[in-house]
Order: C-alpha cells, then sequence, then structure tokens
C-alpha cells in the first residue's frame, strides 16, 4: 500500500473517482441515514481500490450495471482514521456501496426539537472537515482526492434542506429510487416524504461536502446571497443586517483574487452547536450564531469564508500537513477584504490580535515545537487534536513577510497567477516554493524558506503590526498594569476587537477586585461579542474571581463552538490549585455534552482527561 496522506487509507496506486452520486434517507427517529453511494472512476479498474469509512454499516457492494455483488472487507477501526474499506474490482468502472450511518458519526449532529430555536421539528447538519465526511459517506477522505457530486435527500415534507452543492430540484420521490437501500422503497415513498436534488460540478475535497436539513427560512441579501437559518424571524432579519455587506465583498475579492468561481455564495446560520465559526463549504457558508453580534462586525469572519472560494476551496492543501496554505492564504486574502472596505485600521486590529494568538499558541505547543511549523508532520496525530492558529497567523506573517519583500504590486499579481494556475487542484508546500521561485527570481535569497515552513517558532522577520489605534489599546494595557482603568471617553467609539484586543492583552496575574471593577463599568460578562465575552471570562477565572463563574457555566452550556470551549474548560482545569473549578468543568461538561457536536464533545474530553 503507498497512502498518499497520514489521515486516509487511500492508495496512490488506485485510481482516484472522479463522481459520486448519493441517495440519502433521514430517519430522524433513529439518527441515521440509510443511502447509497454510487462511485465513478476515470477508466475500468480491475483490482483493489481502498476508500475510508467511520462507523458505517456496509451492506452491500453491487456492479451497477447487473447489481451482482462484489467482494468487500471492512478493517476495525482505527482510532483515527477509522475503518479501510476494501473493494475488490474486476474491469469495473463504477461501483455501488449500499450502507448506513451510525448514530454517532463524527460529522453528524442530530438536534432533537428541543435543541432548535423553534421546539417544534428536528435538525440536522455535517461537519466534514477534516477526515469526517468518511462517516457520511465512503470515499477517498483525503483532499488529495477532488470529486465531483449529485446527492437525493429524502426527507420529511416539513423540512427542507440545503448542500454546499447547486439546488436542482425538491419533489416526489419515485417508486423504485429506495429499492436498494436498507429502508426499503416502502419508506422512500412513504406519505409525508419529499426529496431535495442537488449536483456540485466543480471537483472539490471531500471535507467540503456538506448538508442541512431542518425548517429553514431565508432572507435575500445580494444578487448572490441569501441567508439562511432555522425560520425564526428574529435570527433571520439579525443575520440579513449583519451579512448586508456582502455582495460588496465579493465585489472585492474578484478585484483582488480573480472571478468568483462558484456562482453563489449563500450563508447558514446553524445552531449554537456548530462546533466553528465557520466553515467555508462552496455555494452555502456555514456560520455560528456568535457571529450575530449587531454591529455587522461578523462580517469579519464572513469576509475569511468568503475568501476561502479563492484559496482553501479552488486551491486546496493536498494534506492536513499543509493545512497553512489553506489558511494562510485565506487569513491574508481575508484582511486585504477587511482593508479595501474598512480601512488599514481595521485591518490592523485584526493582524493585532492575530499576533497574540500567535504567541499563545508558542506557548500551548512549547512542549511539541512540531505544531509549531507551516509543514508539519501529522503521522498518527488527529487533526482535531492540533488545530491552532498557527497556520492561520503564522501562514499570514509568512506571506506578508514575502509582501513587504517584494511589494504589493508585485504580490498581487504573484496572487492572481497562482490561483489562475492551480485552481481545482491541491498543492503542497513544495509545490508553492516552486511556483514562488520561478515567478518572484530571487526571493529564496531574500527570505529563507526552509526557517519559515519548516522551522519552529516565530521567525525573527515576523512583523508585529503598526498602527495608532493597536499602540493606543497597548499603551492602554501597560498602563492598566500601574493600576490606571481605562476612561469612559477613551473606550467610546470601541467595538468588539478593540476590547478583545485589549482583554487579550491584560495581564493573567490580575486581581479579582480589578476585574470586578472592569466589569462594574463596562459590563463585559454581559456582551454580546462572545470573543470579548470569553476573554473577560479567562481574565476572571485566571483571577479566581469565582463572581463570574456562573457566567462561565453559562457560557459553556449556551455555546457549542469549540473555540470558546477549549479555552474556558483548558483555564478551568490547567495548573495547580484548581480543585474547585475541576469540580465545575467536570460538572458542566457532564450536563451539556449531549449539546455539543461530537467533533467538540471528543476535543473536550481530551482536556479533561488530560488534567483531571
Amino acid at each position: 500500500m503507498a497512502p498518499i496522506d497520514p489521515h486516509s487509507f487511500t492508495d496512490s496506486t488506485h485510481p482516484l473517482a472522479t463522481h459520486i452520486s448519493l441517495s440519502l434517507f433521514f430517519d430522524f427517529s433513529s439518527s441515521l441515514i440509510h443511502a447509497s453511494a454510487l462511485l465513478t472512476l476515470p477508466s475500468p479498474h480491475s483490482g483493489p481500490l481502498s476508500l475510508d469509512a467511520r462507523g458505517l454499516t456496509v451492506h452491500s457492494v453491487l456492479d451497477p450495471l447487473t447489481s451482482s455483488p462484489l467482494p468487500f472487507s471492512l478493517s476495525s477501526p482505527e482510532p483515527i482514521k477509522g475503518c479501510h474499506l476494501t473493494l475488490t474490482l474486476s474491469n469495473h468502472s463504477s461501483v455501488v456501496i449500499v450502507y448506513t450511518t451510525a448514530p454517532t458519526a463524527s460529522a453528524l449532529q442530530w438536534l432533537s426539537p428541543p435543541q432548535t430555536f423553534n421546539k417544534t421539528l428536528p435538525f440536522v447538519y455535517t461537519q466534514c472537515h477534516p477526515i469526517h465526511a468518511r462517516s457520511v459517506f465512503p470515499c477517498q477522505d483525503t483532499p488529495a482526492a477532488r470529486v465531483c457530486y449529485s446527492a437525493r435527500l429524502n426527507v420529511p415534507r416539513q423540512l427542507s434542506a440545503v448542500m454546499s452543492a447547486r439546488h436542482v430540484d425538491r419533489r416526489d420521490p419515485i417508486s423504485g429510487e429506495g429499492s436498494l437501500l436498507a429502508c426499503g422503497d416502502g419508506a422512500w415513498c412513504a406519505e409525508g416524504r419529499t426529496v431535495e436534488e442537488f449536483v456540485m460540478e466543480q471537483p472539490i475535497p471531500p471535507y467540503l461536502f456538506a448538508f442541512a436539513v431542518g425548517e429553514l427560512g431565508f432572507r435575500e441579501v445580494g444578487p448572490r446571497t441569501r441567508v439562511y437559518s432555522e425560520a425564526v424571524p428574529a435570527v433571520l432579519e439579525a443575520a440579513a443586517k449583519e451579512f448586508a455587506s456582502a455582495e460588496d465583498m465579493i465585489r472585492q475579492g474578484e478585484a483582488l483574487f480573480g472571478p468568483y468561481e462558484w456562482e453563489r455564495f449563500d450563508l447558514l446560520v446553524l445552531p449554537p452547536s456548530f462546533p466553528y465559526a465557520g466553515m467555508e463549504n462552496p455555494r452555502m457558508t456555514f456560520l455560528t450564531p456568535t457571529v450575530l453580534k449587531g454591529d455587522s462586525s461578523g462580517a469579519q469572519l464572513v469576509a475569511h469564508e468568503l475568501a476561502h472560494s479563492w484559496t482553501g476551496n479552488l486551491i486546496t492543501n493536498k494534506t492536513n500537513e499543509h493545512f497553512w496554505l489553506n489558511e494562510g492564504f485565506t487569513t491574508y486574502a481575508e484582511r486585504r477584504i477587511v482593508e479595501a472596505l474598512q480601512g488599514e485600521d481595521r485591518a490592523a486590529l485584526n493582524i493585532g490580535i492575530g499576533w497574540r494568538g500567535l504567541n499563545k499558541e508558542m506557548e500551548r505547543f512549547k512542549d511539541n515545537l512540531e505544531f509549531t511549523k507551516l509543514k508539519t508532520n501529522q503521522e498518527g496525530v488527529d487533526p482535531d487534536d492540533v488545530y491552532s492558529k498557527v497556520p492561520y497567523e503564522k501562514g499570514f506573517q509568512f506571506l506578508w513577510r514575502i509582501e513587504r519583500q517584494v511589494g504589493r504590486p508585485a504580490f498581487d499579481e504573484f496572487t492572481k497567477k497562482y490561483i489562475a494556475t492551480f485552481k481545482f487542484k491541491s498543492i503542497d508546500t513544495e509545490t508553492f516554493l516552486e511556483f514562488m521561485k520561478s515567478n518572484l527570481p530571487g526571493i529564496e535569497k531574500e527570505i529563507d524558506f526552509t526557517l519559515w515552513t519548516e522551522g519552529t517558532g516565530i521567525p525573527p522577520d515576523a512583523y508585529e503590526p503598526v498602527s495608532s489605534i493597536y499602540t493606543k489599546i497597548i499603551s492602554m494595557v501597560n498602563e492598566f498594569k500601574l493600576g490606571r482603568m481605562p476612561r469612559e471617553d477613551e473606550v467610546a467609539d470601541w467595538g468588539g476587537m478593540e476590547w478583545e484586543l485589549y482583554l487579550e492583552n491584560l495581564p493573567k496575574s490580575i486581581e479579582a477586585s480589578q476585574i470586578l471593577d472592569l466589569n462594574a463599568r463596562y459590563s463585559l460578562s454581559e456582551s454580546k461579542d462572545y470573543e470579548v465575552k470569553v476573554a473577560f471570562l479567562l481574565l476572571a477565572i485566571a483571577s479566581k474571581c469565582k463572581d463570574h463563574y456562573a457566567e462561565v457555566e453559562k457560557t459553556l452550556k449556551a455555546v457549542g463552538r469549540k473555540k470558546y470551549l477549549v479555552t474556558l474548560y483548558t483555564a478551568l482545569v490547567e495548573g495547580p490549585g484548581k480543585e474547585e473549578e475541576k469540580i465545575l468543568a467536570k460538572r458542566v461538561f457532564a450536563e451539556a455534552r449531549g449539546t455539543y457536536h461530537p467533533i467538540a464533545q471528543g476535543v473536550v474530553e481530551t482536556i479533561l482527561s488530560k488534567h483531571i
């Protein structure tokens, strides 16, 4: 076997599927999907074909022309990669796999009606990044294997579906469509069921496969953009207001990086359990409701997910070991869009928050320096366990360093050429560096590529941002250390980013009395901006200001975003003298666990098992 990805059983000597056609029957009562997947290969193949699967019950593998069974084997599961599904083909260019997902599928979160906004109908959604598509359908689950797909989703009629694909039709089930599935054609065609059809005609990495099924509504916010959420008018109106600038951002992205290749840029605001800030699924970006801040600042996150339309979705890292190619480039692109639309000071604030975050990650990984590199070795490593801001912020710093060396006009020209050259391809760090050497001659003599991509820590030619507002905030942090609180007139025009930068830079040795004073003046524990609220609560935990532990508990039970869960649970249990906090963390997790996505559950369990 010749693996091409440390996180996949995909074999480099086997053909890569070019198309997958899915039929999915959603059984909400059992949290199961009864399904079939028709895989199409580029040419007839004889011999083994290796696929990834996690938690799937494979009922049969069939020749699609004759419906005759084909041999297959399913290995026992490995902790990270799941199961190795091996098909044995004989001059086949396509194959059908009939299977059922597990109720505990790592990509899926099934929400019962009480867990939704309207409390009346169920909801299910996917989070396939980085290696969870294999829990929804058997595939070559590596970003090196780009694939087109079509899908038929059979759902209860009172629900609707969206996907990272073009919507084709909503229609009645057709007799015979469900005959291969474990549920049978009777269930497929039962009264009260409907079929939603989708097609993705551009090749995408499997981690960008996505759907959501529930009681959905939408608002139009631009010629290429709808905002979807559960059908709650207040949520829809808030989202439409927050993301009203979507079309301006798309046009700015096109000016910087070339044509928008995905036709539509729709947004779905998910329930609070969604584990990430956003997921850049093509045509349908998924967002956490914590970005609905009421002041349009949540559009910054949308700028990041939009930027992925060029860097990440159009050009993709070949494996997660080169994740910085996705996230470093996208962080750079996001900040260019923000700078163009909101000004240099706003972009500098963003860079400042990122710089602070990068330095904190260096502390986090001080005993595991491999993950302070841009190009990492992830053999035997679960990518969910080492997810960090390093690929984002160190990757951004590398590209920003190159821009400073060659000048912005030359780097803009290079970026457009890079995107046009590699669009709809998956590449590695070496390919990027060679392309840069060819197109920016002599650059490798000015910048140490090896130090930046393979070295640990932050290189000496990285750059802390400089702007008047950034400098002012850091100066006020230093004054706080000397005992001076910020005056109301000094912070009157501050938004969430200013407060976040200020709080992130305050010393963790702050006194509980200072925490109480700061909150009495500015009500930070009640902020609608979760970046501000969580930054404040982390200071409260560090100072053992127990007056705010009830708000910590409330926050951990209200949101499932992994960024907040990881930092708050870690703050509660890490370090000496935390017995009371550890008891609190264990109790809160036991009570809130069922509301978290499986990815978030696993990460929190890892934190607690390490420290308790």
